[in-house]
């Protein structure tokens, strides 16, 4: 099936979010990839550079052969190069080093001196994400540096402006910003993207103010038999001024009718150059309240402002969510007191060709295709994800588990995280608790991933709680977890021996493959609440069977659930006639392949499989042509059988993912051996899914023939030659009153036309907006036709640009 998405991109300005307050700084940065010299100094002429808006990946900008050289026309597609060090793990894309600079006008009003402003004002810039290692100059004065990409860092101009040697003479309200961000070496085992790929924020405050990331709102509690809410607000206040402040807090709880539904106030002192923040606490009872759920997930704002003599200093408008979250063995998970499983799938942050920009309508899409696949419940795979990724899945109901690690002091690859965990650990885990918990969406907090000192006596327990300590001391309404695997890289330890110190440490044990283990791990520890933190695709049923009879099993995350750049053919499949262990493939890969949705948001053919498993479609249907006489067909772990959706298969059709071309260069070249001429069309495999005892198959309305499916795996296989026509699968009733379903594929004839599909009518004029067009090749009947190859070059007239 060829389908083709394409990001439109209007380039038109934003307007800040809360303009008194935070304004965005996402337009107009002139960038240059590659090193440089003095490019941090303030009068540093970066004309020749090229304007970009963030968020913005420059390892998904086309590589320039600048020398003009033939040869790397055989090595070098669009961003993609066979030279990439990353390989696989990058999906062969290339980082290095990138310049960012801008020039913020600061807004000081009238007359008033630079002087004066800056004692009234406290001024930052917020970077919600630059991977990978960054570092940050204002006017040429080294202001800032970060090291784990993921995570948002802020950045105050106050000292280094007071100093007036440091403003522009020029403009003394002019400052300039230069960012140099560097993802060089080994240090990422998937595709992270490179350079400023979240939002940039300019935040103004008075020296009285609050801050966001340390005003909390906490509607987790429902009291009188869950008829009302006790809602909790929690805030600290600066007061960087010179004397002791009598403040008054004030909060307005608002319904989506801006109506107040319940409000307080409270009074304190705050001492002077209270730089640390003081902190105050205060609740109030909402009375029937709208609860938020994944089918209804309704958001209240809280309105919290600080008030000194009767004027008001500074404020925030939190969304937030009245909903309760309740874990058991014996109940298994609740969302506001009613059973729920996690109908779970890992994500990575990347966004396709977008990279790992996030582009809030990026975002935001990947949740409604998550939705629309029948996911509740996402895991966060295996960082921090964007604030515009949650927002997301807080306003269309979707639960998170927030993960922050995928190694802790023993690195995965030789230039990652682990260089820094000892230092940055406890910071980092606190500020990922800190900015993610006003989301309702946000059930778990992941502590790591499959982690090498996981059960290292005493060092893996010592972790685990200096990390628990620090979620705990932000947030206590949310469990910890961990994603925890067999112990292949620990062969002194073994499963039923060993595993227990890991789950020990936190509170909601997640098992990588090891649901073999649910029931005798629930014998020995009964009170232990488990999940399938990844599974394999083709062992879907086996682990959703368990997860539906056991309510101490909550959930299961398939590894994955849509496709994701990097770890390259993780999700392979093809034929071969040896027995050699493959895991990743090189060049030309660059697509991890393991998802029930590609790339950009297809279903592939386990996501129907998974439809008939989670009742949410009674009956599926695909077909495999037969595997070439002397081989078999090696299906990853991670993959799914080469089956397809339709009734296409004329002698010599051969799917795209198969074909030889894509396996010329790879760590098993020799071992991959296809038929060039194609499938045979004579001998085709055809698996019809249904929970329905019994199925029939016809080939142009002739029944092929009736069969049980398997009561495990809701399967019934037939064999039947390929006859242009129709292909149609039905259940067969087992009652009189009962009707039967039925599916059928149609073969599509020659193409005949382009049909462009948008996914909406009408977008925003926004750098965060995006419009995502398909374009089908279909045949005069309007039948999309599947295996049609036609070149298409893409021209766009108009205030917009293809951006992927």
């Amino acid at each position: 099936m060829k389908k083709f998405f394409l990001s439109l991109l209007f380039l038109l300005s934003i307007l800040p979010m809360t303009a008194q307050r935070k304004a965005s700084l996402d337009m107009d940065w002139r960038f240059r990839r590659g090193g440089t010299i003095n490019a941090e100094q303030m009068d540093y002429d970066d004309l020749r550079w090229h304007l970009v808006t963030v968020p913005h990946d420059f390892s998904m900008e086309p590589l320039v052969n600048v020398a003009g050289d033939a040869r790397m026309a055989d090595v070098q597609v669009g961003p993609f190069s066979k030279l990439s060090i990353g390989n696989w793990d990058t999906g062969q894309t290339v980082g290095g080093e990138g310049w960012y600079r801008k020039t913020v006008a600061l807004p000081v009003e009238g007359n008033t001196s630079m002087d004066t402003y800056l004692s009234q004002t406290r001024v930052s810039i917020r970077f919600d994400g630059i991977y990978n290692q960054s570092e940050v100059w204002v006017n040429g004065v080294k202001a800032a540096s970060n090291v784990y990409g993921y995570m948002p860092f802020v950045v105050c101009l106050n000292e280094i402006l007071a100093d007036k040697r440091n403003r522009d003479a020029r403009n003394e309200r002019e400052v300039t910003i230069a960012v140099k961000a560097v993802n060089e070496g080994l240090n990422s085992r998937w595709y992270a993207g490179s350079g400023i790929f979240r939002h940039v924020w300019l935040e103004t405050t008075e020296m009285l103010h609050l801050d966001e990331w340390d005003t909390y709102v906490d509607g987790s509690e429902l009291i009188n038999k869950g008829k009302d809410a006790n809602v909790k607000v929690f805030a600290k206040v600066f007061n960087e001024t010179n004397r002791t402040r009598v403040v008054t807090l004030h909060v307005d709880l608002l319904d989506d009718q801006e109506k107040v539904v319940a409000q307080n106030d409270l009074e304190f002192e705050v001492p002077a150059m209270k730089k640390d923040g003081f902190e105050v606490a205060t609740e109030m009872t909402v009375k029937e309240p709208r609860l938020w759920s994944v089918d209804q997930p309704y958001r209240y704002r809280a309105r919290v402002s600080i008030h000194t003599s009767g004027e008001e200093k500074d404020a925030l408008l939190i969304p937030f969510g009245i909903r309760s979250i309740q874990f058991s063995a014996e109940e298994g998970f609740k969302l506001n007191g009613k059973q729920l499983k996690l109908y779970g799938g890992c994500v990575h942050h990347d966004n396709g060709l977008l990279g790992g920009a996030a582009i809030d309508r990026a975002e935001v899409r990947k949740v409604e295709v998550l939705k629309a696949q029948g996911f509740n419940a996402v895991r966060c795979s295996h960082n921090l994800p964007s604030e515009a990724f949650l927002h997301a899945c807080d306003s269309l109901g979707m639960l998170v588990i927030d993960e922050v690690f995928d190694q802790w002091e023993e690195a995965k690859r030789p230039d990652d995280y682990s260089q820094y965990f000892a230092r940055d650990c406890k910071k980092d885990m606190a500020l990922m608790v800190r900015r993610d918990r006003n989301h309702p969406s946000v059930i778990m907090w992941s502590i790591g991933n499959e982690i090498a000192q996981r059960a290292d006596v005493p060092r893996g327990k010592e972790i685990a709680l200096e990390l628990n300590l620090a979620a705990n001391n932000e947030d206590r309404t949310r469990p910890t977890t961990m994603a925890v695997n067999s112990f292949w890289d620990r062969p002194l330890f073994t499963w039923e021996k060993d595993v227990h110190r890991v789950f020990d440490n936190i509170e909601i044990g997640g098992y990588n493959y090891e649901w073999r283990h649910y029931v005798a791990d629930h014998d020995s520890f009964p009170d232990r609440i488990m999940y399938g933190s990844e599974s394999f695709p083709k062992e879907m049923a086996q682990n959703w069977n368990l997860v539906d009879k056991n309510p101490y099993i909550i959930g299961d995350f398939v590894w994955t659930a849509i496709d994701y750049l990097g770890e390259a053919g993780l999700g392979y499949t093809y034929e071969r006639s040896d027995n050699q262990w493959i895991q990743l493939l090189s060049w030309p890969w660059f697509n991890s392949w393991c998802g029930d949705l590609d790339l950009i948001g297809n279903k592939k053919p386990q996501s129907y499989y998974r439809d008939v498993l989670w009742k949410r479609s009674k009956l599926s249907m695909a077909i495999r042509p037969s595997v070439t006489e002397g081989e078999y067909e090696d299906v990853s772990l991670w993959g799914w059988t080469a089956e397809e959706n339709h009734w296409n298969f004329e002698k010599g059709y051969l799917p795209i993912e198969l074909r030889p071309e894509n396996y010329q260069v790879t760590n098993v070249v020799g071992h991959l051996k296809h038929d060039v001429n194609g499938y045979r069309s004579d001998s085709l495999r055809v698996n019809v899914y249904s929970r329905e005892p019994r199925v029939r198959l016809l080939v142009n309305d002739s029944v092929v023939g009736e069969k049980s499916t398997d009561p495990e795996t809701y399967t019934a296989t037939f064999t039947v030659a390929y006859e242009p026509g129709s292909i149609k699968a039905m259940t067969v009733p087992q009652t009189r009153k009962a009707t039967a379903d039925s599916l059928e594929y149609v073969t599509a004839l020659t193409p005949a036309r382009i049909v462009l599909k948008a996914d909406r009518e009408a977008i925003s004029a926004s750098h965060n907006d995006l419009s995502y067009i398909e374009i089908q090749i279909e045949d005069e009947e309007g039948h999309l036709c599947p295996t049609a190859e036609i070149p298409l070059e893409i021209i766009v007239i108009g205030k917009a640009n293809v951006v992927a």
